[in-house]
């Protein structure tokens, strides 16, 4: 059993569905207090209502309305993101920043408002929602790739100015996930690679797996509980990769 994270009060960046859900029913299962942060108020009250959380109904592209707030939380888990799946001549710069702003920026407006609170406290957990893709690059996903690194660099540098106030801050990395943003790429990764949308998932996102199957969000979840709890108090400045095989 996981400790110390009974009467937290955790943050999770789109947290309405997908992975940010599965995340935010685990972590209140432990015990949390969540707060569902997402630009889907209703989505994010029914679900908040079902773990007795509380919604924060923010557009996270507005990053103006991130520079002055300070947030009083234990646990930020930085998760929203997008994809745009283009070849580097036709990525529309529009869709790039749009990326790199929800993905690594926003990220660091969080953290930036989360920090006094926890060193105040001699507490606290940053955890960022990375990806494969924060270590390995693809074809086709230069702005994701881009802010997935990025991300992997700020939270290294977060860890080390974090560690002397009892802040860990680590990457959670894994391959595709069971969502609905990697079954939405189905259509655009066929049309990229030119080849069927039943081929893709063979031959594109699981071709490099050892173990042939999307990751599931409850795994995912699971170690974002871990990396939260007393049990990882050492933890710091660390990539967890789960990915079947994908990186070895």
């Amino acid at each position: 059993m996981l400790t110390g994270l009974a009467g937290k009060r955790v943050l999770v960046t789109g947290g309405a569905g997908g992975l940010g859900a599965a995340m935010a029913r685990t972590l209140a299962g432990q015990g949390a207090h969540l707060v569902v942060a997402d630009r889907d108020g209703a989505a994010a009250d029914a679900l908040a209502r079902e773990i007795n959380g509380e919604t924060w109904e923010m557009d996270f592209l507005d990053t103006a309305a991130l520079e002055s707030p300070r947030l009083e939380v234990d646990v930020l888990i930085n998760n929203a993101g997008v994809q745009t799946i283009a070849p580097i001549q036709d990525f529309e710069p529009a869709a790039f920043r749009r990326i790199l702003t929800l993905m690594l920026e926003v990220p660091f407006l969080l953290t930036r408002a989360a920090l006094p609170h926890m060193y105040r406290q001699g507490y606290g957990r940053i955890i960022n929602i990375s990806s494969i893709h924060g270590l390995r690059a693809s074809e086709f996903k230069s702005a994701y790739v881009a802010a997935k690194h990025g991300l992997e660099g700020f939270s290294k540098a977060t860890a080390r100015e974090g560690g002397p106030h009892g802040v860990t801050s680590n990457c959670v990395n894994p391959g595709y996930v069971r969502t609905a943003m990697v079954e939405g790429q189905l259509k655009d990764q066929a049309a990229t690679h030119g080849i069927g949308e039943g081929a893709v998932l063979e031959t594109v996102m699981l071709a490099r797996n050892a173990i042939k199957r999307l990751v599931e969000p409850h795994e995912v979840a699971t170690l974002v509980a871990f990396l939260a709890s007393e049990q990882a108090a050492m933890v710091t400045g660390a990539s967890y990769v789960l990915d079947g095989g994908w990186n070895a």
